[in-house]
């Protein structure tokens, strides 16, 4: 008698977009279970003012807490250069455990220089709960989920794998859009190459979950895919893309991209697992702006 494939488990997914900074979070939990995992939320921030806000942010928690969900994992997949991270508010909140990957500590030691910040920041990745390595595995609730390092965009990358799910961080783009940037300090062309191949070693149809998409004119926010339809149609590495093209073609568009809006107040903020600076002697916390630095 044939056996039978082993069934697929089809996680929950529920999405939320944050237009001023293009960013997809998202709240992932097992169909009929209560054990969730928070992706990549969101803290609001107006760089002109200087002020911070949880509109974002109360978005996910108005979503778990009406639908009796509960928090165990609030998940990075890296340290964000377009938005601020909103994971302590969410574990004041609601719980859970922060996470992102072990190479968050090259970050770390990147930007320690780059800032200059203060002796006592510890570049070890203390300011997560957890720090996961290629391969980890970890539950949520009956849901298994599996940790691929995924560097290209930044050193720490990962991409969760959750059931029929891959969330992909900044590696993928929809396939209208192509890939993430690799211009950033520790970034690398050739690695996004090699992590985009492991994801497309995955069943072709896995979805796929964006962090990000800047649509073109025509079509609204985009934030699932399939890896049959990157592997077919991406823009910048579909399948037959030779690793050295597709470094050529990054490295020049990124020549040409402009520096991210936050990327000075995100960066200072997310390798603190979303926390503020300490504050100074007058009860505020800064965020430092280096000159002809970046």
């Amino acid at each position: 008698m044939k056996s039978s494939a082993p069934m697929i488990v089809k996680p929950s997914v529920k999405a939320f977009f944050d237009e001023a900074t293009s960013t997809f979070s998202y709240v992932v939990h097992e169909a009929g279970g209560e054990a969730a995992a928070i992706i990549d939320p969101v803290h609001d921030f107006d760089a002109p003012s200087g002020r911070t806000g949880t509109g974002a942010a109360d978005e996910l928690i108005a979503y778990v807490l009406g639908n009796g969900l509960t928090v165990e994992w609030i998940l990075e997949t890296h340290a964000h250069a377009d938005h601020l991270s909103s994971a302590p508010y969410i574990k004041e909140k609601l719980g859970g455990t922060t996470a992102i990957g072990a190479h968050i500590v090259d970050v770390q030691a990147i930007f320690r220089n780059v800032f200059n910040l203060e002796a006592g920041f510890a570049t070890d990745g203390s300011q997560f709960d957890q720090l996961f390595s290629d391969g980890d595995t970890f539950i949520i609730g009956a849901l298994e989920a599996r940790v691929m390092h995924t560097p290209g965009h930044t050193p720490a990358c990962l991409t969760y794998v959750i059931g029929d799910c891959a969330f992909v961080g900044d590696t993928l783009f929809p396939p209208d859009y192509g890939t993430a940037r690799c211009d950033f300090p520790g970034g690398d062309a050739g690695s996004l190459y090699d992590s985009i191949q492991r994801i497309y070693d995955l069943p072709d149809e896995t979805r796929l979950f964006m962090c990000h998409d800047y649509p073109p004119e025509g079509r609204g926010p985009q934030f699932e895919t399939t890896v049959g339809a990157e592997r077919t149609r991406n823009i910048h590495v579909a399948d037959g893309t030779s690793r050295e093209d597709f470094i050529a073609m990054r490295e020049a568009r990124d020549a040409t991209l402009a520096v991210p809006k936050l990327l000075l107040p995100s960066i200072q903020v997310n390798i603190r697992a979303g926390a503020l600076p300490p504050a100074e002697d007058n009860g505020v916390a800064y965020l430092k702006l280096p000159v002809d630095r970046i």
